[in-house]
């Protein structure tokens, strides 16, 4: 497409981009592979940032890379470069999720490149929103951006809502009585304490944001233990505004979608104004992830509940290096 070291520097800042998107507990499952001879990006999952117990079958590590994978086509339509974009290209290997083979002669699209500015803006908050309502307007836009992408975002009635508040609340008591679950949780979350590296991944003490007096909005606490004493404590909106992300189907290619889905989602949402969060914590255990779809739906599988809101945006969550996550050859 161009000379090599133009090529390389093209692709690091792509990259650059990319991995701005939001992963469980800021794992940043993945990896990114340039082949030169054919000008095209692998994207591969990152074994090492596993989550054995809470996300046995990686669908979380999916929807993580599936969001990295819309950061760079919206990065790559930016720098008006085409990305075709292929899923799960070998099927005897299935940590190798994509390959995007970049074009400089067709051009970027010009919808996916509208978002780029909010890519370094998306934060997430685990914050206090008003009780000001989102506008149906701005919903039906958000509905839209789910569809471009395959997917389907609901925004749940009265008991609906209520009902995924329940599954919040009993999944918060399974956590808490899962030793196993609790350690894997603590190895991402960063407390400031003196003898910790704050590190170039995982939840840092900035981003926990305040405790819950009472637990009215879907945000989950990654400091129960009280690992960082330090910590306010606020009130929450009575009334949270979520949503729900699903699939009609429930495999690899479909949890790839939805990371793509959710990111372009947060990024419309946040040039929109709200600021967002996610919540994973209900889909995490068998028993409670079928509870929290609509049973009148056709989205079959729930694969991430937002909150959205007015209210502060939160600040950015450290980034692994370009360098540690992409390889040329």
């Amino acid at each position: 497409m161009i000379t090599t070291a133009s090529t390389r520097a093209l692709v690091a800042s792509l990259v650059e981009d990319a991995v701005t998107a939001p992963s469980m507990h800021n794992a940043q499952p993945w990896r990114f592979v340039h082949r030169t001879a054919a000008d095209t990006v692998e994207l591969y999952g990152d074994p090492s940032r596993e989550m054995p117990h809470a996300d046995p079958d990686h669908r979380a590590l999916h929807l993580g890379c599936g969001a990295a994978l819309f950061g760079l086509r919206v990065a790559a339509a930016h720098r008006e470069v085409g990305a075709e974009v292929r899923l799960l290209p070998d099927p005897g290997d299935p940590w190798h999720l994509a390959d995007v083979r970049l074009d400089g002669t067709v051009g970027g699209d010009e919808d996916l490149a509208a978002l780029r500015s909010a890519l370094a803006e998306r934060h997430t908050s685990r914050f206090p929103f008003s009780e000001e309502r989102v506008p149906a307007e701005i919903l039906d836009g958000l509905r839209a951006a789910a569809i471009l992408e395959g997917c389907r975002l609901v925004i749940p009635g009265d008991w609906h809502a209520e009902a995924v508040m329940g599954l919040v609340h009993a999944s918060a008591l399974f956590e808490a009585a899962d030793t196993s679950v609790r350690a894997e949780l603590a190895r991402w979350t960063r407390t400031a304490a003196t003898e910790e590296d704050p590190g170039t991944e995982g939840i840092p003490s900035y981003a926990l944001g305040p405790r819950q007096y009472d637990v009215t909005s879907p945000v989950r606490d990654f400091d129960a233990p009280r690992r960082a004493p330090e910590r306010a404590s606020a009130r929450f909106e009575k009334d949270p505004q979520i949503a729900l992300l699903g699939t009609v189907r429930d495999a690899p290619a479909e949890w790839l979608m939805a990371g793509q889905a959710l990111h372009r989602v947060l990024l419309r949402a946040t040039l929109d104004g709200l600021a967002t969060s996610l919540m994973s914590q209900p889909l995490e255990w068998p028993e409670l992830r079928p509870l929290a779809r609509d049973p009148l739906s056709t989205t079959s599988f729930v694969q991430m509940v937002l909150r959205m809101g007015y209210g502060p945006r939160g600040r950015a969550t450290p980034r692994r290096p370009v360098s540690e996550v992409l390889a040329f050859v």
